[in-house]
């Protein structure tokens, strides 16, 4: 199990601290998380491994390059059943995404979290770890999100809820399984391969910045990002993934001056095609995978210097089944 921040961490001031509580300043080491807890399972032997004590919405790159090498290096001891990682909800689904995309993982990897301080009244944090414990002894391997009682694909699960318990969704294709009341995994799927594993990046990280597009945008956060020297750029455009003209006109500026620019989609479901608009000035179609996640994929495949229609191809596969070849069962 290793620590990683976040609420499940933290000390509220008082029992209904749901909101406020980072401002206590109060974030526990792993091994401080575990022993405040009785998690009723009997049989599994945690080895508990810190690593950061920090809110989610503070975490880097570089502290994702980190977390990536310590899972590799846990996930080739073959004493481990399972991975499990604590970690703020603000960025889990962006951290369990880097992971998927840079740890051929043998072994499940479970990220979990808590939307209310173990301290504070009705807190899920207890159920969460309990839940994704059960879930690293049992599930195929794999990196996942587990909250609430369920389990999703990296790939598939967003942050949909400010303060609710349940706010892990996959508002694509649903949950992959659930945790029984009694720890037992039930998967409804199976999940779907990452379809490449990309290296971790060494020295520099291209930066890759996010633009959203809106009603009158007019481009000017796509030229200030330019100007900062953003190597790409993923537009949050509206559904189904056309930006307004002024970012448009922005995002042509941008292809000119050698940045590569993926048009993705504010949208939650439904992912955004190539067309052949956007291929003739030189955009990259988004595919299904959410803006943030995006950005991730593009950022590790300018790293280990992709091609452009290397990177379409893997935003437009990404976590989709490998088509059967002609003539193959």
């Amino acid at each position: 199990m290793i620590g990683a921040g976040g609420t499940i961490a933290m000390e509220g001031a008082h029992p209904f601290d749901w909101v406020d509580y980072g401002d206590t300043g109060r974030i526990n080491p792993v091994d401080r998380i575990v022993e405040a807890m009785d998690l009723g399972l009997d049989g599994i032997a945690l080895e508990l491994v810190p690593f950061r004590m920090l809110p989610s919405t503070g975490i880097t790159v570089e502290d994702w390059i980190d977390l990536a090498a310590r899972v590799k290096e846990l996930d080739r001891q073959n004493s481990i059943a399972g991975i499990v990682v604590t970690h703020g909800t603000a960025t889990l689904e962006e951290t369990a995404f880097f992971l998927e995309a840079t740890c051929a993982a043998t072994k499940p990897v479970i990220l979990s979290g808590a939307q209310r301080p173990p301290n504070t009244a009705a807190s899920d944090a207890m159920v969460n770890l309990r839940a994704a414990i059960s879930a690293a002894t049992q599930a195929p391997a794999g990196v996942y999100a587990c909250m609430n009682g369920q389990l999703f694909a990296a790939s598939d699960v967003s942050k949909t809820s400010n303060f609710a318990l349940d706010a892990f969704e996959a508002p694509e294709f649903g949950p992959l399984g659930r945790i029984e009341a009694d720890g037992t995994l039930f998967m409804a799927r199976p999940p779907v391969p990452a379809r490449r594993i990309l290296a971790l990046p060494e020295g520099a990280v291209p930066r890759v910045d996010i633009a959203l597009s809106y009603s009158g945008s007019d481009g000017a956060a796509i030229r200030a990002l330019t100007a900062a020297g953003a190597a790409g750029l993923v537009v949050a455009g509206m559904p189904p993934g056309r930006a307004a003209p002024g970012d448009r006109a922005a995002m042509l500026e941008a292809v000119a001056a050698g940045v590569v620019v993926v048009q993705s989609s504010r949208a939650l479901r439904g992912g955004v095609p190539v067309q052949p608009y956007n291929r003739a000035d030189g955009i990259l179609g988004g595919g299904a995978l959410g803006v943030q996640k995006a950005r991730i994929l593009l950022m590790l495949a300018l790293a280990s210097k992709s091609s452009a229609a290397d990177i379409e191809d893997l935003l437009q596969t990404w976590g989709r089944l490998a088509p059967t070849p002609a003539g193959t069962d």
